[in-house]
């Protein structure tokens, strides 16, 4: 027999994890934004006793393959924090250091956790899927009634809601579609509805990488659910259709030019390159400091203040990889390699033995914040971290506890 936590308990376990890494998009929407709780703090207080509770009802086996990424998280953290100690930034190092390093560990075992749990990660899956249909739906129903997304009354807010938005868009349309080429006959045809609605939701808040992601996720996401499976073929031919599905769309646009007023996102894609060349200047900024202050970095939260920004945490690196070197120099570059590169090898060693259906959800979840991170948000961004423990649960399996018999007298 078997003892532990009831299915529905790690259900529910899984869906608040979903609320809590899609919070920041839902709080900004209209008609979620005016609510009189914080909904980040609530999602919060459901994961923390969840996560106890499924770690210590189940039985735990951890692939040794998961030891290099691990080990990664955990250096960069510390790293972290000694590379404060010679940082010049007191604002940003105060915000970002505790996200990263209470929040970050944190954030790393719920993406474990409930990818590795069953009915924990189908309560993640469903409620992203659910969570992102209703973003598109009220930002289609924004786009048509004239109504603004919530955060537009600020421009820093507005770029923060359209890639958040975005995310959540990506991630339920990767679902979908992996949905879609599970389902047989007719009942693919609401599941393709779906991946239309939610691409035409992404076309409309600005989000340039987020349409990307979700146009990788779509095309990528169920090919790894048929190649996996054994389906080769199959994926071919779904890859194959997603490339002619998006040369037809884009053919159209190209026809029909003013059918295109009013897609911020394509707006964006197509005619504003301050976006691009903003970035641009901040990634040789960032090259430009790591080298200057080689080899231990600039501090963490330091960069903004060398780049004569001030304390403006918004003007980070925008890519991982390059504010890990900027700030934490090679040693904080190796870290995170180790963390995040470390990981993409190890799930493409663990993806061969897992369950298709998992990869293929996990991979939907993950690709569109994999994508951010390399050209927005910073090391602090927990979203960043539970994606990571997302992918690392592919090395985690998790099993009942045994029901412990008494002696007889």
């Amino acid at each position: 027999m078997a003892v532990g936590m009831s299915p529905s308990l790690a259900l529910l376990f899984g869906s608040s994890a979903a609320v809590l890494q899609l919070a920041g998009a839902l709080k900004t929407a209209p008609g979620l934004a005016g609510l009189p709780f914080d909904l980040t703090l609530l999602a919060l207080a459901l994961v923390l006793p969840g996560l106890v509770l499924v770690v210590v009802t189940r039985s735990w086996e951890v692939s040794p393959v998961l030891a290099l990424p691990l080990a990664g998280a955990g250096l960069l953290w510390f790293w972290l924090v000694v590379a404060g100690v010679w940082s010049p930034s007191t604002l940003v190092i105060g915000q970002k250091l505790p996200e990263a390093v209470l929040l970050g560990p944190l954030m790393l075992a719920a993406g474990l956790v409930v990818g590795a749990e069953p009915a924990a990660r189908r309560g993640l899956v469903g409620t992203s899927l659910g969570l992102g249909a209703l973003l598109g739906a009220i930002i289609g129903w924004g786009f048509w009634s004239g109504a603004a997304l919530a955060a537009l009354a600020d421009p820093d807010q507005a770029r923060v809601q359209y890639q958040l938005a975005g995310i959540a868009l990506a991630g339920a349309a990767g679902l979908a579609a992996v949905r879609a080429v599970e389902a047989r006959g007719a009942r693919r045809l609401p599941w393709l509805g779906l991946v239309g609605a939610l691409g035409l939701a992404a076309l409309l808040p600005g989000g340039r990488t987020a349409l990307v992601a979700l146009a990788l996720g779509v095309a990528l996401a169920p090919a790894l659910r048929l190649g996996l499976a054994g389906r080769r073929g199959a994926a071919a031919l779904w890859l194959a259709l997603c490339a002619v599905a998006g040369l037809g769309f884009l053919a159209v646009l190209l026809l029909n030019p003013e059918e295109a007023e009013g897609l911020r996102t394509l707006e964006r894609l197509t005619g504003d390159a301050a976006g691009l060349d903003a970035r641009r200047g901040l990634w040789e900024a960032a090259l430009d400091w790591a080298g200057r202050a080689a080899p231990f970095g600039l501090g963490t939260g330091g960069f903004t203040l060398a780049a004569g920004h001030g304390e403006r945490r918004g003007l980070y690196p925008h890519n991982h990889a390059l504010e890990a070197l900027a700030e934490g120099g090679l040693p904080g570059l190796l870290f995170w390699l180790m963390a995040f590169g470390g990981a993409l090898l190890a799930a493409g060693h663990l993806a061969r033995r897992a369950d298709p259906g998992a990869v293929a959800r996990l991979a939907a979840l993950s690709l569109p914040v994999g994508l951010t991170v390399m050209v927005s948000t910073d090391l602090g961004n927990r979203m960043a971290w539970f994606a990571l423990g997302l992918v690392l649960s592919l090395g985690v399996a998790a099993r009942p506890l045994p029901r412990v018999r008494a002696m007889p007298a």
